[in-house]
């Protein structure tokens, strides 16, 4: 199977195309090459995507079984590759969000039927606005779409709401004895998932023809509140860490970026119902507990001192709140 990923060596990704080129597809990564990362097995192709001349160049003499863009955010984008992949792709996956899915929930249990609706956030609205548009293309003109949502999925990340993903600073803080800020209460429920068990469900879909036209999530069955995340984190540092409970109201007000990754996503109680796409992709099953999937992580931030990064903002921000709460 000839594969295309645009993109392809991301926090996600990488573990997608490793899996790939196990099961014996033939790959192909799509990027400018200014990062340096390749993996070895892929072939690439390196142009600018926003390039329309030099992209029809590029792929003029390739037609692909499956093209998963793992970068595409806006209908711009969408449109641009309607153009570029109409006759020259058997499938079309588009990576969306499971942030997509109706804020606040009507119920926390989430299937494929829930409602795509985020008032909070523009990302997860950009992407509401992609699949409708790739949905379109296929009822009109049977554009071969599959959709993919994914659910705060890590591996070279930090998976918490408040000064993680690409940043180091909670872990720092919770290393050096400091309490930090954690959103809510902590009673809330959520699914993390790692990207080794998200690239089995992926590559199972690529190239199932029953899959065209049709959306999907990709998430873990483990159901954690963040409370035992940031314990787990803890365990894993052999720290017990000092959390304060702040509303995530309080922490968006003093730092709008929050406004959509808390209150349009990471506030509310969610639990996945993964049916649909282990219909579909019957050996799809994750297997990484976060307890074990949060180790190895921090192995790869503490491997390199310059993937530590702190962000002072966000300590001044949490000394801030943390100082309030106890007032």
């Amino acid at each position: 199977m000839k594969v295309l990923f645009i993109g392809g060596t991301g926090n996600i990704s990488t573990s997608s195309s490793c899996l790939a080129l196990e099961n014996g597809f033939e790959l192909w990564h799509l990027n400018r090459g200014a990062s340096g990362q390749t993996l070895q097995g892929v072939k690439n192709i390196h142009c600018n995507v926003n390039d329309r001349a030099a992209m029809v160049q590029a792929l003029n003499e390739h037609h692909w079984d499956a093209v998963v863009n793992w970068i595409a955010f806006t209908p711009a984008d969408i449109e641009r590759d309607l153009t570029l992949f109409r006759g020259k792709t058997a499938q079309y996956l588009f990576i969306s969000s499971a942030s997509c899915y109706q804020k606040p929930p009507q119920s926390p249990i989430i299937t494929e039927r829930t409602p795509l609706s985020n008032p909070y956030w523009q990302y997860s609205r950009d992407k509401i606005q992609c699949e409708q548009r790739l949905l379109e293309a296929h009822r009109k003109e049977g554009f071969p779409c599959t959709i993919v949502r994914p659910s705060h999925t890590y591996s070279r990340v930090i998976p918490i709401a408040v000064a993680g993903w690409t940043e180091y600073t909670a872990i720092d803080r919770i290393k050096r004895g400091l309490p930090v800020v954690v959103h809510g209460d902590g009673t809330s429920l959520w699914v993390l998932t790692h990207a080794d068990d998200f690239a089995t469900g992926l590559t199972s879909l690529l190239g199932n023809q029953q899959a065209i036209g049709e959306a999907y999530h990709i998430t873990s069955d483990e159901v954690l509140s963040w409370n035992q995340i940031y314990q787990h984190i803890g365990q894993a540092l052999g720290v017990e860490p000092h959390l304060v409970h702040v509303s995530s109201d309080k922490i968006s007000r003093y730092n709008e970026d929050y406004r959509g990754t808390l209150l349009g996503d990471k506030s509310h109680s969610v639990i996945f119902d993964n049916s649909k796409v282990k219909a579909v992709c019957p050996r799809f099953q994750c297997t990484t507990e976060f307890a074990d999937g949060i180790r190895s992580t921090l192995d790869w931030f503490e491997a390199a001192p310059e993937r530590q990064h702190i962000n002072e903002n966000d300590n001044k921000m949490m000394d801030h709140l943390i100082a309030a709460e106890q007032v």
